[in-house]
């Protein structure tokens, strides 16, 4: 059965439950950011299995790019829950900075048919 749908916030609680049951909590700052390149490393890698030149070897693991985006965004709301930051605000700032700075970059696609 499907879960209903979840907002960051929600998102980011979920996290932050799970990391308040240990007595270690969340790692430092500089830990975290280790943690998060070893997971982009681990996402680069199926990446390139998949549509790159190397083939994954016979006895590696059956990783998906779906497991390592979610290794990498589990460690990014660890983060900002450390660092007491609201990512949903954090998504609003970054979307209204992309829609003003970079508002003219690309090609619309509905500019194409004008």
């Amino acid at each position: 059965m499907p879960l209903k749908e979840r907002t960051l916030a929600d998102i980011q609680r979920d996290v932050d439950a799970y990391i308040s049951q240990f007595k270690e909590g969340y790692f430092s700052p500089l830990s975290m950011l280790a943690r998060m390149t070893e997971e982009v490393g681990e996402l680069a890698r199926e990446i390139n299995h998949l549509y790159g030149e190397k083939p994954k070897k016979s006895d590696e693991a059956d990783n998906s790019v779906e497991m390592e985006l979610g290794d990498i965004l589990f460690i990014v709301l660890c983060y900002a829950n450390s660092l007491g930051i609201d990512l949903t605000d954090t998504h609003l700032k970054v979307m209204h900075k992309f829609n003003t700075r970079d508002a003219d970059r690309w090609t619309r696609k509905d500019t194409d048919s004008r």
